[in-house]
């Protein structure tokens, strides 16, 4: 098989992997800072509730995750799974394991802010709402920024997990043409590619960071 073919191949899954990456930092930042507000809820059931749900989701494999989510339709419900519901499982379960992560995130920064903020903010007239958005919540996105870094770059990574559940990303467009050419070629590209996305994710993130240096 010619390389502009194998290229092209793998340039199609890293297109699906692209995508469940976008879908996953869409959703799973503002779930992560819902859940992050359950964790520190004055209400003991919420906090339980949204502490055994970080328990598992990151004490438990992305791996089993996604195979839990997709079968667990047919083997719980007896539900017929259809051929487009491994892309909403994927997606939901990637979702719902970095929401978990962003949440411990969100709540380290939070709990790491002066309380005298919120004390001066409230002499000042501010609302606790108020208080948040624009006194608290601006600097506690400069102080998460390198873990969220660090969490992002894993998630391109990890995108390479939903070949469990069948979804054609790059790394199993890259093995399936591996196997089926006899070369390390495919594998290859894919490395290159996955080491470009990263280097952009973290280019972005450091011109983000440098554009919140104000917040000193």
């Amino acid at each position: 098989m010619p390389i502009s073919i194998i290229l092209t191949k793998i340039l199609e899954g890293m297109g699906v992997s692209v995508l469940l990456f976008a879908v996953t930092l869409v959703f799973s930042l503002p779930l992560g800072l819902l859940i992050s507000f359950g964790r520190m809820s004055k209400y003991s059931i919420l906090r339980v509730i949204t502490s055994v749900y970080i328990s598992i989701m990151r004490g438990t494999p992305l791996m089993l995750q996604l195979m839990v989510i997709y079968f667990g339709p047919y083997y719980i419900f007896g539900l017929t799974i259809s051929p487009e519901w491994k892309n909403f499982a994927a997606a939901i379960s990637f979702v719902l394991n970095y929401a978990a992560y962003f949440a411990e995130i969100y709540r380290a920064g939070i709990e790491s802010m002066p309380k005298g903020q919120y004390e001066a903010a409230r002499i000042l007239g501010y609302s606790r709402a108020q208080t948040f958005v624009r006194i608290i919540f601006p600097q506690v996105v400069k102080r998460i920024l390198p873990p969220v870094t660090n969490e992002t770059i894993t998630l391109v990574k990890d995108t390479s997990l939903a070949y469990t559940i069948g979804i054609l990303e790059m790394f199993s467009t890259a093995r399936a043409l591996a196997s089926a050419e006899a070369s390390m070629l495919p594998f290859v590209f894919a490395g290159v590619l996955y080491y470009i996305l990263n280097a952009v994710v973290a280019a972005v993130m450091v011109k983000i960071e440098k554009k919140m240096n104000y917040f000193r």
